[in-house]
């Protein structure tokens, strides 16, 4: 999860079972886009977001070729935790990492 992402959707991902890990806790807080992209590309974890920037550097790594693990996204104004939480959760039980190479998936569905 991106600093951006509220914390309660980690909260409640957890408590559904969901595997997740906060740039906070990885201690990449600090981190600019393009290294927490890097950091989630080496972790092979999708990088959960709502930041602009990283939908950017994304797509742009995408027309380059560049290899990453998956990027979701959501606007904040878009949609809600509870949207988002079911919507990543959907993700998360049914998709594999494999699947989510290079790709990036806009919330909500």
């Amino acid at each position: 999860m991106d600093v951006h992402v509220p914390f309660a959707v980690t909260v409640a991902l957890k408590l559904r079972g969901i595997e997740v890990l906060t740039a906070q806790q990885d201690g990449c807080s600090e981190f600019d886009d393009v290294a927490l992209l890097i950091r989630a590309a080496e972790l092979v974890r999708i990088l959960v977001t709502q930041d602009d920037d990283l939908l950017q550097i994304g797509a742009s790594w995408q027309a380059e070729g560049r290899r990453f693990a998956g990027i979701i996204y959501s606007h904040q104004l878009q949609i809600t935790i509870g949207q988002l939480v079911k919507d990543i959760e959907l993700i998360a039980t049914l998709t594999t990492t494999d699947e989510w190479m290079g790709r990036i998936e806009y919330l909500p569905f």
